[in-house]
């Protein structure tokens, strides 16, 4: 008997319709793509992509020249090493040994060559009866900065200082033709190169990557909060449907425009990271015991980077729509990654991400955090910067989400026409 109920349809009649493939289909494949080209692309061959790499070279050698030379050979060797890197890969920043101290612990190089001062009175040495020890070449290391960033400068320098040590080889064994065998094992490849850390970071850090992680926490925070306000409010207005497991409901839909549900979408954002920052500094550092100083600046900090990635996403939301959040996902997370120059320096990456790095989110917050965490929160090391951007982005978002709710609501462009409750 006919119950007037039409038949239910079924999976396999479903499936069969391709217009029901097309759009995810195309998405997931472009997504897909684009997350694997970014990704890879810019973590391959970060050597072969190095761009003006800032590395301080320090001579502080103080003679007295070699015979027949005018200059203490520590000149011959700051300058064979600046001439000896193809051009442009690295910005050889030739500053004395104090200044390079503190660009190393401000962050602004990843690492430095030093020729001591006693460099030319070792080495003459060596040809005499007075040798007592081998000259050394010292290779500064600056985990804060990163540990792929501080390895590629330390093997930046360390092959520089390799190259000199060859080349005054040359010159010692054509001056002491006559040498014994085992001497001249020794004047071929003189020069002892050491390799210390030229600005110690604490133990708990992850080795220079905890500032990348947190900076990481910070930015999903803001981005899964905001995404849960969207979500939330959309469902307690009447806007969208709400299921839990089987259980399904639609509220009655309030009469709100657009620009008043961004206003509460981004009012509740703002008060939801005070929550966030909170148990993101408490599980971190509380629990795990990460090493970080100046908690008061780093907690206003880490606020400011979450309420503006959050309100970036509510206005990204407001304007695309269902589409808001894949948009928000590309600006905050895929495009934000490989552009943040916190595990890979954006130095040795190709110069899109370069360009990225400028103005994406995940960059600025990174080298706030570094600044904080590393660098005694030094303005010069990031900290300024970060500041500026942080700025730069709360008034974007702000501006952008309501100048696009804005015009919606003028056009007329409802959400959905309302019903009574």
């Amino acid at each position: 008997m006919a119950t007037g109920v039409p038949p239910q349809a079924r999976a396999a009649q479903v499936l069969r319709r391709w217009k029901l493939w097309l759009i995810p289909g195309v998405l997931s494949a472009l997504v897909a793509l684009v997350l694997s080209l970014l990704y890879m692309g810019g973590i391959l061959t970060p050597s072969e992509h190095l761009h003006r790499m800032p590395i301080a070279l320090v001579d502080a050698d103080a003679g007295p020249p070699l015979p027949g030379q005018s200059a203490p050979l520590g000149a011959q060797v700051a300058d064979a090493v600046a001439a000896g890197t193809p051009p442009g890969q690295v910005q050889w920043q030739r500053v004395n040994r104090a200044q390079a101290q503190e660009q190393l612990a401000s962050g602004r190089v990843y690492g430095a060559l030093v020729v001591p001062e006693d460099f030319s009175r070792t080495v003459a040495a060596l040809t005499t009866d007075q040798a007592s020890a081998r000259p050394v070449l010292l290779a500064l290391t600056n985990p804060g900065t990163g540990s792929l960033a501080s390895s590629l400068a330390s093997q930046i320098t360390q092959q520089a200082a390799h190259r000199s040590s060859a080349e005054i080889g040359r010159q010692l064994t054509a001056a002491a033709p006559n040498a014994p065998a085992t001497a001249r094992l020794l004047l071929a490849d003189p020069v002892d190169v050491q390799v210390q850390q030229g600005h110690p970071i604490a133990r708990h850090t992850g080795i220079g990557l905890s500032a990348f992680y947190y900076t990481l926490l910070l930015v999903l925070a803001g981005f899964l909060s905001a995404n849960l306000v969207h979500n939330g409010v959309d469902t307690a207005l009447g806007y969208a449907d709400s299921e839990i497991g089987p259980w399904h409901s639609r509220r009655p839909t309030v009469p709100i425009n657009r620009t008043q549900t961004l206003l509460v979408k981004m009012e509740m954002t703002a008060g939801l990271s005070v929550v966030t920052t909170t148990m993101i500094m408490l599980a971190t550092i509380g629990i795990l015991g990460m090493d970080a100083p100046h908690l008061p600046l780093l907690w206003v900090f880490s606020f400011a980077a979450c309420v503006t990635v959050g309100l970036g996403v509510q206005a990204i939301n407001a304007a695309f729509g269902s589409l808001g959040q894949l948009v928000a996902m590309f600006v905050f997370i895929a495009l934000a990654l490989p552009s943040s120059g916190a595990t890979i320096p954006l130095q040795a990456t190709p110069s899109f991400y370069r360009f990225l790095g400028a103005f994406e989110p995940m960059r600025q917050v990174a080298g706030g955090v570094r600044a904080i965490l590393y660098f005694d929160a030094q303005a010069d090391a990031g900290l300024t910067r970060a500041w500026v951007m942080i700025a730069v982005g709360f008034v974007v978002a702000l501006v952008f989400g309501f100048a696009m709710t804005s015009y919606y609501d003028r056009k007329g462009l409802h959400r959905m026409v309302p019903t009574p409750s």
